[in-house]
């Protein structure tokens, strides 16, 4: 069974007297494990996708299955608790609480599941040094670079072992050799930790390290080839 089963979906918005959808009829798979990247135009879904995804927004048809569970079913409430156990975001702009550190940030997630302390400290501890910030525990986001910052995201999204880590444009934000850094820790987490990743990107250098490379075009998901990725990013 697969890990991640997206069928069917399309998501609709009302605009003034238009509806616009993003996503119509769009099937995807990922299997257990995969590393993949999605990219396409602005406006395409891509975005709209994590979220069905991760359950922040609902579909206006179709069903999404996560190890074989129908989340879409699911009602808000139980989406919410879902969410806190399988899912881990990681975003373009860190979205940090800046009034606490590192590892408060970090540990925000495991307040929603029933924990002790004690675990609690015990995942934080191993989120920082998979990252590698254990030495930035206690400092506030104002006194982190944007690549520890987005760091501290990572380490927030995977703490709680979710089944499935989505990424929103996570180095859309950052220079080039911070860039690379940050790829590098999402390629491990997934080839030496086997966390499930699916990553949008508007760069093609960035999409390329995943094992799974796909655009979305007209609601429909294109397999993308590495040869065709290196020659776009040539472009940049």
């Amino acid at each position: 069974m697969s890990l991640l089963e997206v069928q069917r979906i399309t998501k609709e918005y009302v605009k003034g007297d238009q509806r616009i959808a993003p996503l119509k009829d769009a099937n995807l798979i990922v299997e257990r494990g995969e590393f993949v990247s999605l990219m396409g135009a602005s406006g395409s879904g891509k975005s709209t996708l994590l979220n069905l995804i991760a359950g922040i927004d609902r579909p206006t048809a179709g069903q999404i299955l996560v190890d074989g569970i129908p989340i879409t079913q699911y009602s808000r409430t139980q989406l919410a608790r879902w969410r806190a156990r399988n899912i881990g975001y990681i975003f373009q702009m860190h979205n940090l609480v800046p009034v606490l550190t590192a590892y408060e940030n970090i540990e925000l997630p495991l307040l929603l599941l029933p924990m002790s302390s004690r675990e609690r400290d015990k995942r934080v501890g191993i989120a920082l040094e998979a990252v590698g910030l254990t030495d930035r525990a206690d400092h506030y986001p104002r006194q982190l670079s944007g690549g520890q910052e987005q760091r501290v995201g990572i380490a927030r999204a995977i703490v709680a072992n979710p089944t499935i880590i989505v990424a929103d444009e996570p180095t859309g934000d950052l220079d080039a050799e911070t860039t690379g850094q940050i790829l590098q820790l999402l390629q491990r987490l997934n080839t030496e930790l086997g966390m499930t990743m699916l990553m949008v990107t508007h760069d093609p250098q960035a999409a390329a390290i995943a094992s799974r490379r796909l655009r979305l075009e007209r609601g429909s998901f294109v397999e993308v080839p590495p040869l065709v990725l290196a020659a776009h990013a040539g472009e940049n």
